[in-house]
Protein backbone atom coordinates (compact mmCIF):
# COMPACT_ATOMS: atom_id res chain seq x y z
CA UNK A 1 0.00 0.00 0.00
CA UNK A 2 0.98 3.44 -1.05
CA UNK A 3 1.04 6.32 2.13
CA UNK A 4 2.67 9.36 1.92
CA UNK A 5 3.44 11.51 5.16
CA UNK A 6 3.65 15.04 5.78
CA UNK A 7 7.18 16.27 5.09
CA UNK A 8 6.60 19.19 7.81
CA UNK A 9 3.28 20.74 9.85
CA UNK A 10 3.22 22.86 6.97
CA UNK A 11 3.24 21.51 4.16
CA UNK A 12 -0.10 21.61 1.85
CA UNK A 13 -2.32 19.36 1.11
CA UNK A 14 -2.26 20.02 -2.69
CA UNK A 15 1.67 19.10 -2.32
CA UNK A 16 0.41 15.97 -0.27
CA UNK A 17 -1.75 14.81 -3.12
CA UNK A 18 0.81 15.41 -5.97
CA UNK A 19 3.30 13.67 -4.01
CA UNK A 20 0.94 10.72 -3.70
CA UNK A 21 -0.04 10.66 -7.35
CA UNK A 22 3.69 10.85 -8.09
CA UNK A 23 4.31 7.69 -6.52
CA UNK A 24 1.19 5.80 -7.98
CA UNK A 25 1.97 6.68 -11.19
CA UNK A 26 5.59 5.09 -10.79
CA UNK A 27 4.06 1.98 -8.38
CA UNK A 28 2.51 0.75 -11.89
CA UNK A 29 -0.67 -0.09 -9.50
CA UNK A 30 -3.47 1.44 -11.51
CA UNK A 31 -2.30 -0.01 -15.02
CA UNK A 32 -2.45 -3.61 -13.12
CA UNK A 33 -5.83 -3.18 -12.31
CA UNK A 34 -7.25 -1.75 -15.40
CA UNK A 35 -4.96 -4.50 -17.18
CA UNK A 36 -7.46 -7.54 -14.35
CA UNK A 37 -10.23 -5.32 -14.33
CA UNK A 38 -12.00 -7.48 -16.99
CA UNK A 39 -11.60 -11.38 -17.39
CA UNK A 40 -9.56 -12.16 -20.83
CA UNK A 41 -9.47 -15.72 -22.43
CA UNK A 42 -5.69 -17.31 -22.64
CA UNK A 43 -5.91 -17.17 -26.47
CA UNK A 44 -7.39 -13.35 -26.50
CA UNK A 45 -4.07 -12.62 -24.96
CA UNK A 46 -1.72 -14.53 -27.31
CA UNK A 47 -3.30 -13.01 -29.90
CA UNK A 48 -2.82 -9.26 -28.74
CA UNK A 49 0.13 -10.29 -28.33
CA UNK A 50 0.89 -11.28 -31.80
CA UNK A 51 -0.77 -8.42 -32.94
CA UNK A 52 1.26 -6.23 -30.82
CA UNK A 53 4.29 -7.32 -32.58
CA UNK A 54 3.24 -7.03 -35.83
CA UNK A 55 2.11 -3.47 -35.35
CA UNK A 56 5.61 -2.45 -33.77
CA UNK A 57 6.97 -3.86 -37.02
CA UNK A 58 4.80 -1.79 -39.04
CA UNK A 59 6.01 1.25 -37.49
CA UNK A 60 9.09 0.39 -37.21
CA UNK A 61 9.23 -0.08 -41.45
CA UNK A 62 7.39 2.97 -41.57
CA UNK A 63 10.12 5.03 -38.73
CA UNK A 64 13.03 3.88 -40.98
CA UNK A 65 11.01 4.70 -44.62
CA UNK A 66 10.56 8.38 -43.22
CA UNK A 67 14.26 8.50 -42.19
CA UNK A 68 15.36 7.56 -45.33
CA UNK A 69 13.52 10.36 -46.98
CA UNK A 70 11.08 7.83 -49.13
CA UNK A 71 7.26 7.53 -48.03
Amino acid sequence: MIQVTRKDSKESTENLLRRFNRKVQQSGALSTVKAKQYFQKPTSKSERRKKAIIRQERKAVKAKKIKLGQR
